[in-house]
Order: structure tokens, then sequence, then C-alpha cells
């Protein structure tokens, strides 16, 4: 068959709503200065899907750094990868600060947040090591786990009793191939908002021989008495071998990092194909960085801001009877029972008649006749942000019970 005749006849799971969604539920436009009030369609939104956790997207002193580094440098310097052409003492500034502030050893800076993850998966381990992950790992963790020839064993999610059933097989094989365990999990799981159970991982390593990587996108800036992530959260950061950091989070930027001992970390410098090959991050982007981590680092009331947020909205949705799962974190899923077109017409609703922007999820991200709608609260969101949205949920919910919003198929926009 040809490849472009099989593309046809299978778009994909969510290439098959395309028609009916593309540019409103998928791929929307949302224009105007980043914040929480934005236009979509021309019409002015209340938004909560943007992970600008802290407020620093459009924050004065980040918006000051980013154009005077723009104007200096351009978006070119340097040019070429690290390795070639392509280091800066301002990289290296970068890394030592993120080092300091994670208390590792060492970092190193990464261009993008999926790839990073991807390639150091690849660059740790080798055919005769296994990895042992969470069965809700982020995708980028998932396609990192597709470049291994070894073996991997999958443990359903925060289930610390299976997840020793998969260490003591880990174990075993390990000592019969002569091979390493890497043992991979999540800070906070950006749909659910839950957190990995880091402690009793930390814990489990007195018994079992592994190391620990941890992906905690959604931690870093957030949790935390300083915001280091949830290993500080939960007293453990020492225990963890490998954290890794974003900066399209809490620091509204782009780009990434990995700390540990310096040994792993120049390792991976020198291993880590996606940037031994890639050009290095432009100076504008890691001069903003720089500022960017500074407000994060002195700025406390950024963070207790944001909690202030949560708090209300999480609170306020529970005292209303919605279903928040497990979440800890930030991160804000409302679930609910109800088919994709019934969730895409509720959404609809949403943003239509009460002018509130959110994400849906439905299948196959979550289980058939789930609905997920998922909040990211922000630093710079309003109590009165907050009071309006629980009132529009409140009544789109009333609706939804009573079948205002069931069809057969997604309405096309």
């Amino acid at each position: 068959m040809d490849i472009f005749d099989k593309i046809k006849k299978d778009m994909g799971p969510l290439g098959q709503y395309m028609k009916e969604a593309h540019g409103y539920f998928t791929f929307p436009k949302l224009e105007g200065e980043i914040g929480t009030r934005m236009k979509f369609r021309g019409r002015e939104v209340l938004v909560w899907s943007l992970n600008n956790y802290l407020g620093l997207a459009n924050h004065p002193e980040v918006r000051k750094a980013d154009a005077e580094a723009a104007a200096q440098y351009g978006m070119a310097y340097p040019m070429g990868a690290r390795m070639m052409s392509g280091q800066t003492s301002k990289h290296e500034e970068l890394e030592n600060q993120l080092a300091e502030f994670v208390n590792k050893e060492d970092a190193f800076l990464l261009n993008y947040g999926y790839q990073g993850m991807v390639s150091i998966i690849d660059s740790l381990v080798g055919r005769n090591d296994i990895i042992v992950y969470d069965s809700e790992s982020h995708a980028c963790i998932l396609d990192g786990l597709r470049l291994h020839f070894g073996k991997r064993f999958v443990f359903p999610h925060n289930d610390m009793e299976n997840l020793q059933k998969q260490l003591e097989r880990a174990t075993k094989l390990a000592a019969k191939n002569n091979g390493g365990i890497l043992v991979i999990t999540e800070g906070v799981f950006g749909m659910s908002g839950d957190l990995g159970k880091l402690d009793e991982i930390v814990k489990l390593k007195e018994k079992y021989p592994f190391r620990l990587l941890v992906d905690d996108a959604h931690g870093f800036g957030t949790m935390g008495k300083t915001g280091m992530g949830v290993g500080e959260h939960m007293g453990v950061q020492d225990g963890i071998d490998i954290f890794f950091g974003t900066f399209a989070k809490a620091m509204a930027g782009i780009g990434a990092f990995v700390a540990c001992n310096e040994m792993v970390t120049n390792y991976l410098r020198y291993n880590m194909r996606s940037q031994t090959f890639a050009k290095s991050l432009p100076m504008p982007m890691v001069i903003g960085a720089l500022k960017r981590l500074e407000l994060l680092r002195s700025k406390p009331e950024l963070r207790d801001q944001l909690w202030k947020i949560v708090n209300a909205l999480q609170s306020g949705l529970k005292e209303k009877g919605f279903n928040l799962g497990n979440t800890e974190s930030p991160v804000t899923p409302i679930f609910l029972p109800g088919s994709v077109p019934e969730g895409t017409n509720m959404t609809m609703d949403l943003r239509e008649n009460y002018n509130i922007f959110c994400s849906i999820v439905a299948y196959p991200v979550v289980p058939r006749n789930v609905l997920m709608l998922r909040l990211i609260p922000t630093s710079v969101h309003t109590m009165e942000d907050v009071e309006e949205t629980i009132s529009a949920f409140s009544e789109v919910h009333k609706k939804l019970k009573a079948g205002k919003y069931v069809a057969e198929k997604i309405t096309s926009v």
C-alpha cells in the first residue's frame, strides 16, 4: 500500500476529528498579550490554558531582558552546536545557577524539554540496562523508551507494591546481564496534577540497586519551599539522581535542563545526540532564562499568589461537587462523565456563552465516556476570575447532567 493511501484511510486517534475540530478545539488561536484575558475568534475570553504559572511571560523585567538581549545579540548568536562553536559564558552561567538552585553538582542546558527527555533516556541506558517506569509517564518519556533496545517494565500509576515487583524482576535480570536499572517517574503528572511518590521510591533505593530520573516539568518553580520542585516538597531532593526541568512552565520560556552529579552531566554533554547535532540555545533565550530564574528565586510572593489562586479555585470547585481527582499541584483537572460530542458541546458553550477558555481532554487520552477539563491557575489570575469560573462551571455542569449536550457527533465549527 502507498504510504499516503494508508494515511488517507487512518488520520490517527486525534486526527480523525480534524475536520470538525481544527481551529477551535485543536490548534485554537489565542491572540493578544499573554495573560488571563485574551482574544479567541475576536472575543475576549478568560483563559485557563497557559502554563504561565508565575506570570513571568509578561513580567516587565522579563520583557525588558528579552528585548535588550534580542537587540544586542539577535536570534542567531551563538552559531553552531555547543560542542563545536555554540558555547558562551552565559550558557555556563545559567547551568551553574540552575545546578545550585536544584541542589545538584552540575546542570546541562537543553534546547527543548520534549526532545531533551527523549535524548537523556537514549544516552543513559544501553542494551543490557532495564528501565522501570510509571504507566502515566509523559509522552516524551514514552518516546525515549521506544529508543531503548533493552528490557523495560511498567508499573501501574503510583502503585508502589507493583513497583517493587518490577524492581525484583529488574534486579535479577540486571545481575544476569551485567546491566543497570533506571527508574523513571514524574514529580507532578501534568494531566492529573497528582504527585509521583518520590519519597517512597527513594526509600526503595535502600533495598534495590537503581538510579532515579524525575521529570519535574510542572513542579519546578511551583512546588517546595523555594520552588525547587516535588523533591524539595517531599524532602527527598538528594535522592533524585537525575533531575529534569523545563523553562516552558513556571519560567514561561523555551528550553530545559538536566541536573545531576558532574560526572554524569559531562557524560550527557558528550553523548546526547539531540544536543551534539543541534544549534545552541540562542543568547536571548539564555539571558531571558537567567532573568526568569532570578525572579523565581527572589520573589517568593509570586509562588504564594499562585497557591492562593490554586487553593481558592480547587476548594471552590470541590465545594460545588466537582471531582478533581488526586491533584496536589496547581494542575486542576475536572473529571466528568460524558461522550466526546458532549464534551465538545460543553466546551463550546463555555467559550461562546460564558467566555471561559480551558482545555478539554477526551478519549483516547482519558478512558471512554470520561471527559476532563484541565485548568492551569496562575499568579496573575484574580479571585474574581475564580468566582466567575466556578459559577460558569456550575451552570454547564447542570446542563451536562440534564442531557443538554447530547449529540451523535462533534458539531462542526
